[in-house]
């Protein structure tokens, strides 16, 4: 900690350029976050004046890479970090007061004296921050007030999760202003997905959480979501050779919360057939020899989501295998394949309300004919609309993001790196 001045002339005098390089992982990467943090320290200073405790936090969005519908099933899930991250500086304040502006948002304050739900904060980032620290509470931390300004790489809409990147930056900063750090990073998840289910008004998993959280690759086993599985995947993703694309096809979401909800709900009829309430409670065996009983009691697309469940999950195992061994070639092999079940059996690349817009399907077309043989692609998140993911070969990288962006516009191809670091302090 220390104040504005001096944590700008460390930035400039490459003070913290190792630090940097260790979360950034490129040297034009760490020039760009130098810039940016500086940007962000002045404008802590605009807004609250100097303070000699000024101290800069970092907490990054996430991907889902394997386990494509399940966790609503209680089933597997293989996530990462990216180095696209919302970072602010912040600084103690003794009045329990949280005072956080964001760049292009109105400044948000909160009395954290009062930690009640505030239904007129659903939806809002304020309800985030109230609910981060009603948790904290609860757990037994120490909480108190800080001003913070911040700013957001984390794509709105992209399926990085930009809330769940918020939720852990506010976490972060209370961990280390008020906690010395010990709070372990499941933890900040696990109040993260508490203060968005309780106090925010969203009825979220763990995944998002616990992705930006704990950093890097992690995989997740939901089969008890009270207590799920939680593990790091031990694998260096910047000497691979590849880069992460997410390509934003465009398409609208507010519609599709009907072709969400069947989703999930269809996969719990079919359970329901065997008398469970999740299909990870019916034995995949029993489940194949009885297709005809739940074809007669649900539906065919019941039928195969369900199978889509059960490859995904033992995907999802054999994903993290691959990147354990060091075997990236098996890993794209299965990415592919978990696109092709969500196109086949999920049935989540385009809304049957309106076939004649496409745009992931044609997203994944594309991704075919250019990466055949060399990369792996897949639908990313929730489907239906919005974005894909691709692992593409450094040496394809520009010509894949070009004619992508011919499709799709200019800059709807993102490159980015899996972040070996969830929620941090920077300096």
């Amino acid at each position: 900690m220390a104040d504005a001045k001096t944590l700008k002339a460390k930035l400039a005098s490459g003070e913290f350029d190792a630090r940097l390089k260790e979360v950034y992982l490129s040297d034009k990467a760490v020039e760009d976050q130098k810039e940016r943090d500086a940007v962000i320290i002045d404008e802590f200073v605009k807004l609250f004046g100097d303070n000699d405790s000024i101290e800069l936090f970092s907490a990054p969005g996430r991907t889902e890479v394997g386990g494509n519908h399940t966790d609503h099933n209680h089933g597997k899930v293989l996530a990462a970090s990216v180095d696209l991250d919302t970072v602010a500086a912040a600084a103690k304040r003794d009045d329990g007061i949280i005072v956080e502006k964001s760049f292009k948002f109105d400044a948000l304050e909160v009395d954290i004296n009062d930690l009640e739900v505030h239904t007129e904060e659903f939806g809002k980032s304020s309800g985030l921050i109230r609910g981060m620290c009603a948790g904290f509470k609860e757990h037994g931390y120490n909480i108190g007030g800080f001003n913070a300004a911040s700013m957001s790489r984390v794509l709105s809409g992209s399926g990085l999760s930009s809330s769940a990147a918020y939720e852990v930056l506010i976490g972060t900063i209370l961990n280390h202003l008020y906690n010395d750090g010990k709070v372990s990073p499941v933890e900040v998840a696990k109040i993260a997905q508490y203060a968005e289910n309780k106090y925010f008004g969203k009825p979220c998993g763990l995944l998002d959480q616990t992705a930006s959280s704990v950093g890097s690759f992690i995989t997740i086993d939901f089969k008890d979501p009270a207590n799920p599985i939680i593990n790091k995947v031990d694998f260096d993703f910047a000497s691979c050779g590849h880069a992460l694309c997410i390509i934003d096809t465009g398409g609208n979401h507010a519609d599709l919360t009907d072709d969400y909800a069947a989703v999930r709900g269809e996969m719990e009829k079919a359970a329901a057939v065997f008398g469970k309430s999740v299909l990870r409670e019916v034995d995949e065996d029993e489940f194949m020899k009885n297709i005809s009983l739940v074809r007669e009691k649900v539906n065919d697309r019941a039928v195969l989501r369900a199978m889509h469940f059960y490859g995904e999950n033992k995907r999802a195992e054999a994903e993290v295998k691959a990147l354990e061994d060091g075997d990236f070639e098996k890993f794209k092999e299965l990415v592919t394949e978990s696109g092709r079940s969500s196109y086949m059996y999920n049935q989540n690349v385009f809304t049957s309300k309106d076939v004649e817009h496409q745009s992931v399907s044609v997203a994944l077309a594309m991704c075919e004919y250019l990466l055949k043989g060399k990369g792996a692609w897949r639908v990313h998140g929730g489907g239906f609309a919005g974005t894909i993911q691709a692992f593409v070969p450094l040496d394809m990288l520009d010509d894949f993001c070009e004619k992508m962006e011919a499709v799709f516009s200019k800059g709807s191809c993102y490159v980015l790196s899996v972040r070996p670091f969830g929620g941090i302090k920077l300096f």
